[in-house]
């Protein structure tokens, strides 16, 4: 077919920039589709002929992204987020306003194709619910005031101003925070080169490089305590460790920034303010474990901060800290950016891999492991933005001065997004193990109307949640476990005294039974009927044994799926159903006491 010379250009750096051709195969539909608005047969023919791949290779491949089409959307297409943070803030409402406004359902197009409509879920935009996307445009803190003008500036040509920044990463900042990874936030410019090298950017590299041997580097992170970032907490030193020194094969250092865990969206902004410091954690990464190539794999919905990383990675290539001999030091490192198309579970370090190499994310059975088989066959890191870009600091303060920032084994800052039911929902910097009721009432400054607390998600939808009694614990990975539940990847909602429980539950499970790859039986089967009985008992047409069916469900899913996520499923619904039981009694009765009389559950 005839392409576009800007899209060919493009098609013609993709296919001749990985290791193994089909990489580039996501990437390619993702831009062909911005372009032609939807993935055609030709297209599907053009990239199978410039990747050597037949038609059901790339269509199995394609089906799998959610933001992958085959027929054309809006010209605007509208995307309303209804995930736990932003149904707390009026997600459903905004969802109905925009089907009354545009006269369309979920994934129909206006009969002028100007505009789509898809109820989506998390978009990375906890902070600022409720929150939509038009196209790759961020719009928060909706009312519906705004949100009608902004669909009448769509209607008449003009584009309205998306964020500029994520709400609530910009702050005056707390006495009780530590700014440390997000010190440059805020510095006019802070993304670029010049500004960084003025604020120690670089230093820690060139430390890394001059006066360090990669063994040292590896001692000097796991002095550091430095435990990993995107919810496993695994020690980041001992990872690097793992990986073989005498392999005769590439290794690999991947960024995994596809981060998809509802209540998070930290690592957006670490991209968006400082991607030189991301850069500078996988260079020094590679040097640690004899790489020569990184990926930074981002989640489709951040397109808009792959042109600044991919800017940012630009300067670093002109300035000597990317490509060959770096400072001087006879070290070579390249680093791509890899866009992915919607699917939690590449979030999972083996599903991203398979992703990578531009097949579906689906996970790999462990072992063997990354550091050993990992990319193309190849032994392989992967660790988060916030684990990568606490790197530099470390070397240039010294693993143990990082240490002291947090507690025993749990070295450094956290990065923490705090959302839902709060007076100032934001992205905080604070030291390992801060008390977390003095977190949300002293930093994030309480619950709107005084209320009380109800429940509390620590660290992203998979967490099993804690009641508003349980929330006097140090936030570090070892105390949140022993009160029953996990620090995660910092995504913390809140949930106030007049929140239901059951639609609590409803909704999270709703998330993961469609996030759901459905290679295993226990989290395909389990998820799809954990959600319809649900749904059904929200909607008043529960049964007294439902409520032992569900937490038998969730419990048989534990630890019986070939990855976390069936895990992810069942922990907050075992959590809800042993602390909030009474609310699902009361469900029985076919009422919802948290729920207006307009929007009771026995007259849906």
């Amino acid at each position: 077919m005839e392409l576009t010379a800007q899209l060919s250009a493009k098609f013609e750096l993709l296919q001749n920039r990985y290791p193994v051709k089909r990489s580039a195969l996501i990437p390619m539909m993702m831009y062909a589709q911005d372009e032609y608005g939807c993935v055609s047969d030709e297209m599907i023919a053009e990239i199978g002929q410039r990747l050597d791949l037949n038609n059901v290779q790339i269509e199995e491949t394609l089906a799998y992204y959610s933001m992958l089409h085959r027929k054309p959307l809006g010209k605007h297409h509208v995307q309303i987020c209804t995930n736990v943070a932003c149904v707390l803030k009026g997600g459903n409402e905004l969802l109905e306003r925009a089907k009354k406004r545009l006269e369309i359902g979920h994934k129909e197009v206006t009969n002028d194709g100007v505009f789509s409509l898809e109820e989506v879920e998390c978009i990375g935009a906890c902070t600022g619910a409720p929150a939509m996307q038009v196209n790759y445009d961020f719009y928060e803190n909706l009312t519906s005031v705004r949100f009608d003008r902004i669909i009448e500036d769509l209607d008449a040509g003009r584009r309205p101003e998306p964020e500029k920044v994520i709400s609530g990463a910009l702050h005056e900042r707390h006495p009780a925070e530590t700014p440390l990874i997000s010190r440059r936030w805020g510095i006019k410019d802070s993304r670029k080169i010049d500004v960084f090298l003025q604020h120690e950017g670089y230093r820690g590299l060139e430390k890394a490089l001059k006066e360090m041997t990669p063994d040292g580097i590896i001692d000097e992170v796991k002095k550091s305590n430095l435990r990993g970032r995107g919810g496993a907490g695994f020690p980041t030193g001992m990872k690097w460790f793992f990986v073989p020194k005498d392999s005769p094969k590439p290794k690999y250092v991947i960024c995994n920034a596809d981060e998809s865990e509802p209540g998070t969206c930290k690592d957006r902004p670490l991209m968006e303010m400082d991607p030189h410091q991301l850069i500078e954690g996988m260079v020094i990464a590679g040097r640690a474990i004899g790489s020569h190539q990184g990926f930074i794999y981002i989640r489709g919905e951040y397109r808009y901060v792959l042109d600044i990383v991919d800017a940012a990675i630009a300067e670093a290539y002109s300035h000597g800290y990317l490509g060959k001999n770096i400072l001087g030091t006879g070290f070579d490192f390249d680093l791509l950016i890899h866009t992915g198309a919607g699917a939690y579970e590449c979030g999972e370090e083996s599903a991203l891999m398979e992703s990578l190499e531009g097949k579906r994310g689906y996970p790999r059975i462990k072992p063997p492991f990354p550091a050993v088989v990992g990319l193309y066959g190849c032994p392989t890191i992967i660790n988060n933005v916030e684990t990568l870009s606490a790197v530099p600091s470390i070397i240039l303060e010294g693993g143990e001065a990082y240490a002291n920032r947090g507690t025993p084994k749990n070295g450094g800052t956290r990065m923490l997004c705090i959302a839902g039911h709060i007076n100032k929902p934001g992205i905080y910097e604070v030291p390992l193990g801060m008390n977390m009721k003095k977190f949300i009432y002293e930093v994030a400054g309480g619950i709107p109307g005084n209320k009380k607390i109800k429940a509390v998600i620590p660290g992203g939808s998979s967490c099993p949640l804690l009641t508003g009694e349980e929330i006097d614990i140090a936030m570090d990975y070892d105390a949140v476990a022993k009160a029953g539940s996990m620090l995660g990847s910092g995504g913390m909602v809140v949930m106030d005294e007049d929140t239901c429980m059951v639609d609590m539950a409803r909704r999270i499970m709703h998330f993961y039974a469609h996030e759901s790859c459905g290679w295993c039986i226990p989290c395909r089967e389990g998820t799809t009927w954990l959600r319809k009985i649900l749904e059904r008992f929200h909607a008043g047409l529960g049964r007294p044994e439902d409520i032992d069916i569900i937490a038998d469900l969730a419990k048989n899913m534990l630890g019986r799926t070939f990855c976390p996520l069936g895990d992810a499923a069942a922990m907050p619904t075992i959590s809800i159903m042993k602390k909030w039981r009474g609310e699902f009694e009361e469900h029985l009765k076919g009422r919802c006491a948290y729920k207006s009389a307009e929007s009771q559950v026995g007259s849906r």
